[in-house]
């Protein structure tokens, strides 16, 4: 079974005033106070801006779209995540805007940290928003970024 996630991650009230801005955008709740907006086709086009884009080198990062996150981080922290994963095999990438500026990766290479454990450019994105883990599990499963295995489900979640 797959994973694919492509959205946007902040902590939940940075998030919803955010994607007030943002038309057919959708926040779902993840843990500790943090929400996430899924990359959606209808996001994606309300928030292209039409220019080249960056050099970021994201699967579906919308051109332009880095400068609008760096303006949204004046209020708060805020990542771009994704994840594509089958058979346990895959890709992550992760970026963290903070006081108007790019200030983590982007990363796509677990880096080692305390005790040689690998850690995810996903987990390393929650930590900079705030996400701690308990024993046994990393930052993505302590907020529940496990809970669902693509854009479509977190979607559906909203309306249970």
């Amino acid at each position: 079974m797959g994973y694919e996630l492509q959205a946007v991650i902040a902590g939940d009230e940075v998030l919803r005033v955010a994607s007030r801005q943002v038309l057919g955008s959708q926040v779902v709740p993840l843990g500790q106070g943090l929400s996430l907006m899924p990359m959606t086709d209808e996001v994606f086009d309300a928030v292209t801006d039409g220019s080249d884009g960056g050099d970021l080198a994201f699967w579906r990062l919308p051109a332009g779209f880095d400068t609008l996150l760096a303006q949204w981080s004046a209020a708060g922290p805020i990542a771009y995540v994704e994840a594509d994963y089958f058979g346990g095999v895959g890709e992550q990438r992760a970026a963290v805007w903070a006081d108007g500026a790019l200030s983590l990766g982007p990363l796509d290479e677990p880096t080692k940290k305390r005790f040689s454990r690998a850690v995810s450019p996903i987990s390393q994105a929650l930590l900079r928003l705030g996400a701690r883990r308990s024993r046994g599990e990393d930052e993505f499963e302590a907020v529940g970024l496990d809970r669902h295995r693509n854009n479509d489900d977190w979607i559906s979640s909203v309306a249970c």
